[in-house]
């Protein structure tokens, strides 16, 4: 993830300060009753204003800042325009100080305080001033009126002072809040708490996030990240050949080893046609191109897969019959992987059922996810996550199967 791009907000005038645009066109004086005292002052400081000559403006503001006699008015109005044009002229600091005075006046509308506060967030957390940019934000929170920009901000400044574990707590607690509420979490704050719960070493925060963003946002980088920690994870054939599978079919295999073991594993698993089929991927995909030993071994696997399943498709069919009349669906599980692999995924679908209706398998959770697989690719959508949700036993396996959820339901 881009920490940097994340973190590089610019100020957004138009988002932070939209109740405040209007001062810019409109007549500042007009809308409040200036003493008479200022009345010279700030007249002469509106019309610079209104030419759009900030600096201009702001000198003769603080002139009239400088002016004995003044009223709560003249201050409000003193601080709007010197607010705004220290904003158009950069001057954070300025801004703030103008912006937290007409928060806390007594004379802004409602409107015109939130709209102050959330700039608020905004201003403080450029100037790096975090304990402010949290506190202007969790009013605005606490209070209603925080739009999601705000949220994300919150968080930046809980991550930004190091301060990890209310970063991940945060966001964690709003993203599940939107998720209840059927919305789409930004992927800005499922990156930012993604990072956090990084760095504090929760495996299951991190997990979490990751599962989210291939949810909502299916770039291949997500799911990469998220599969390959899942396939170094994975103990046994099985479990790999399965992790391999899901890698497969979203687009995030990339390594000649990878599919050099895959072909090998589908070898093991009685599934040749499965080893052809991932070896030729690889091929397409040119993995094994850099290494000419490892293109020649890839080459030799390919053609022993070829024979192999070749010679093994003529009997498929005595060996369903024999499935049949087995005790155990074992059999009939094995049949089941062989059609997978020879990609006739109604025959695969009714093999692989039989051999969950008999029972006695090796690996019952292996037998049902490739089921769920089978469906999902013979176009039996609904049938294949209902099957998913149903793999238990294994959490690595379980695992997989949440995962082939999230991905049928974006097929």
């Amino acid at each position: 993830m881009n920490l940097k791009a994340l973190f590089a907000h610019p100020l957004v005038v138009s988002a932070a300060v939209a109740g405040l645009l209007a001062l810019a066109s409109g007549d500042v004086l007009a809308q409040a009753k200036n003493s008479k005292a200022l009345a010279k002052p700030l007249k002469a400081a509106e019309e610079s204003f209104k030419a759009k000559k900030y600096p201009d403006a702001i000198a003769k503001l603080r002139a009239a800042d400088a002016t004995p006699g003044k009223t709560p008015t003249d201050q409000h109005l003193i601080n709007e325009m010197l607010g705004y044009s220290c904003l158009r002229t950069n001057d954070l600091a300025c801004a703030s100080k103008s912006y937290d005075a007409l928060a806390s006046d007594g004379i802004s509308t409602p409107a015109q305080v939130h709209a102050d506060t959330l700039a608020l967030v905004n201003i403080n957390y450029q100037l790096k001033a975090y304990d402010r940019a949290l506190d202007y934000g969790q009013r605005a929170i606490k209070e209603g009126y925080a739009d999601e920009a705000t949220r994300v901000l919150v968080g930046q400044s809980y991550y930004q002072k190091g301060d990890y574990k209310s970063a991940a707590k945060f966001g964690d607690t709003h993203i599940e809040q939107l998720v209840r509420a059927g919305q789409v979490p930004k992927a800005d704050l499922l990156n930012l708490t993604l990072s956090a719960c990084s760095k504090l070493g929760d495996k299951a925060c991190e997990t979490r996030q990751t599962e989210r963003l291939v949810t909502y946002y299916p770039k291949p980088e997500y799911w990469q990240g998220l599969l390959i920690s899942l396939e170094r994870q994975a103990t046994g054939d099985a479990n790999k050949m399965q992790a391999y599978r899901l890698m497969n079919d979203v687009g995030v295999l990339t390594h000649a080893d990878d599919y050099g073991e895959m072909g090998s594993i589908a070898m093991d698993q009685g599934a040749p046609a499965e080893a052809q089929h991932a070896l030729e991927n690889g091929m397409q995909k040119g993995v094994f191109a850099s290494d000419p030993h490892a293109l020649a071994r890839a080459q030799r696997a390919l053609e022993s897969a070829k024979k192999q399943a070749a010679a093994d498709q003529a009997g498929l069919v005595k060996a369903e019959s024999a499935a049949d009349a087995a005790t155990t669906g074992q059999a009939a599980a094995s049949v089941g992987q062989a059609y997978f692999g020879y990609q006739q995924y109604d025959k695969a679908i009714a093999q692989l059922t039989k051999a969950l209706a008999k029972g006695g398998l090796k690996n019952a959770a292996d037998t049902r996810l490739l089921l769920g697989i089978a469906q999902l690719k013979g176009g039996h959508k609904d049938d294949a996550q209902k099957t998913f949700k149903q793999v238990k036993g294994d959490p690595t396996l379980e695992r997989l199967a949440n995962l082939w959820v999230i991905h049928a339901r974006q097929a």
